[in-house]
């Protein structure tokens, strides 16, 4: 970035333009997206349009939308009508929708339909991310009949190295590589070519699965259908790619206890990012008071063995950390599909015995720790909590992920913070209980 700085706040177009030689669209994004907008957009018009057109597709939306505030109504449609529909889509779905249906009203008929029908499935699903402009084969075809339709339509589809094969009412039967109709006899049927096992998803279900569907069976691109399984489109490897690091975005927002937000870190407003925390480091705030509700119950037995005390943070510390572990793994295992509800029995049985497992090699090394310290008697509650603490965070911090899924409620949302809080709390309860069991307290 300290590189572009100088030449762009005196204008220098020479000199940007040097800057801009070479690099990938993705490198100018990246540097776009840490400049204001009056500068960005200078930058921006100094690029010809077809290199305009892959550093804008590489923007994230909010990007986009102060890109185009700053060009000319001219310069906006002719750079929105040459987007491939499903990037443009991702676009006007998270514009004003005073924006969206002014930049819609500028498109030709036919960029307007298609963009139309894909804002027209929900936000999330795979209809909204996939790609309506493909090349579908038709299965009575032989290979040069079919490198024939590729020909012919090819320079207008977003890929043409996965192609669905359609019967006459498109209706999809599988789909063919590009690779297999160039390598294949002239003469051969596509139908002996055809994969029939490919794998197909609804336009109106989640694109994140569809997504991860796509990686779990090394795709380039996964057929999407209606109801009727007609071919409505294709969801593709980058877009996939894209709908996987947002989904990632998002959990590892929740997970540490904020709300998910839009843009460049380096450039978000900083009251914008304390707002995305705020509001769970309260709920976090209201749910410790739990902690101190405990110590007050408990506090004749601090009086009484004041070297209790001394392992509080230890122990809540460690039960926190434990539940964190065990929360963050149930959380990847749902996202990726290796855990569902039904598997709730299994999960609880594998993270008790991993607690347990846990707690007592630390309650070993608790234990000769505390004696040093406190004496045999005190070091044994130590250590026995350190057990029955670990156990029990494993086990809570894995089965709360797919109890939420259960309920509608995204896992990461109760996952680190939240499991960590409720360990501290009920970790004090297991803590004082021991000691009241060893110690007489």
């Amino acid at each position: 970035m300290e590189r572009w700085t100088e030449p762009v706040a005196r204008h220098d177009a020479v000199a940007v333009l040097d800057r801009l030689d070479g690099r990938a669209a993705h490198e100018v994004a990246d540097a776009l997206a840490r400049m204001d907008a009056v500068d960005a957009g200078w930058v921006f018009r100094l690029l010809d349009k077809e290199r305009a057109l892959a550093v804008f597709e590489e923007l994230h939306p909010l990007d986009q939308q102060e890109l185009l505030a700053g060009l000319r109504e001219d310069a906006v449609a002719a750079l929105v009508e040459e987007m491939d529909p499903d990037d443009r889509a991702r676009m006007l779905g998270e514009a004003p929708a005073g924006v969206a249906t002014r930049v819609l009203a500028g498109l030709s008929p036919a960029e307007r339909s298609m963009t139309a029908a894909l804002l027209g499935y929900p936000e999330g699903s795979a209809g909204r991310a996939m790609s309506p402009e493909t090349v579908a084969v038709p299965v009575g075809s032989t290979v040069t009949e079919a490198l024939a339709v590729v020909r012919r339509k090819g320079a207008g589809a977003e890929t043409v190295y996965t192609l669905p094969v359609t019967d006459a009412g498109r209706r999809v039967i599988g789909t063919v590589s590009l690779r297999d109709l160039v390598l294949a006899r002239p003469g051969s049927a596509v139908a002996d070519l055809v994969d029939t096992g490919a794998p197909r998803v609804p336009a109106t279900g989640p694109a994140e699965d569809a997504a991860r569907l796509m990686g779990e069976a090394n795709l380039l691109a996964l057929l999407v259908v209606d109801s009727e399984d007609r071919l409505l489109g294709l969801l593709t490897i980058d877009d996939a790619v894209e709908i996987v690091e947002r989904a990632d975005t998002e959990d590892t927002a929740r997970q540490s206890g904020a709300t998910p937000w839009s843009g460049h870190y380096m450039y978000v407003r900083v009251t914008r990012l304390a707002r995305t925390r705020a509001v769970w480091l309260a709920v976090l705030l209201l749910a410790a008071v739990l902690t101190v509700n405990v110590l007050q119950v408990f506090e004749d037995a601090l009086e009484q063995v004041t070297a209790l005390a001394l392992f509080i943070p230890l122990l809540v510390g460690t039960g926190g950390n434990a539940g964190a572990q065990a929360a963050s793994a149930a959380v990847r295992a749902i996202a990726v599909g290796e855990v569902r509800l039904a598997d709730l029995p299994a999960v609880v049985w594998r993270e008790l015995r991993v607690g347990l497992l846990l707690g007592s090699l630390l309650g070993l090394l608790g234990l000769a720790v505390a004696s040093l310290l406190v004496g045999p008697q005190v070091a044994t509650v130590v250590a026995v909590t350190l057990v029955a603490i670990c156990g029990w965070a494993a086990t809570v911090g894995a089965t709360m992920p797919l109890l939420a899924r259960r309920v509608g409620i995204d896992p990461a949302v109760v996952s680190a913070p939240l499991v960590t809080t409720l360990v501290d709390a009920t970790g004090l309860l297991i803590y004082f209980s021991v000691a009241r069991l060893v110690l007489g307290v």
